[in-house]
């Protein structure tokens, strides 16, 4: 089976990311394929790679990174909701005039277009948050 993924909420503001993450490992687990996580509203900032949570913490932006790196997973954060939280890649910050990026390593910045592609190409899509 295809999943489409949609994660609503930030890392560390409440429980869907680290449900959406535990869930993408277990469908991935099980043989079944992700076609996309796309990160909206507040979920962008599980992109940005300036989160530097205690050493005693979960590091939820390392492991959705390491995650697209290790199965070739898409993680597209939405563009308006990304510039309304500060998060760019190194062509919106270039585009704003801002000094530098901060989108992390595996994720990258697109529109809603990819939300609809997603939902199109999955048999499933699953959302968690509000």
């Amino acid at each position: 089976m295809r999943f489409g993924i949609v994660v609503n909420e930030g890392p560390y503001t409440h429980q869907a990311s680290d449900t959406a993450y535990h869930f993408t490992k277990a469908v991935l687990a099980g043989g079944h394929e992700v076609f996309r996580v796309f990160f909206y509203h507040d979920g962008v900032n599980n992109g940005t790679r300036y989160t530097v949570p205690p050493q005693d913490d979960r590091n939820l932006q390392k492991l959705w990174s390491e995650l697209a790196e290790q199965h070739g997973i898409d993680l597209v954060v939405c563009i308006a909701a990304a510039q309304r939280r500060g998060i760019l890649d190194e062509s919106e910050a270039r585009r704003h005039g801002k000094s530098g990026d901060n989108i992390a390593p595996g994720f990258r910045i697109s529109g809603l277009g990819q939300l609809i592609e997603a939902g199109i190409e999955a048999d499933r899509l699953v959302v968690f948050g509000d």
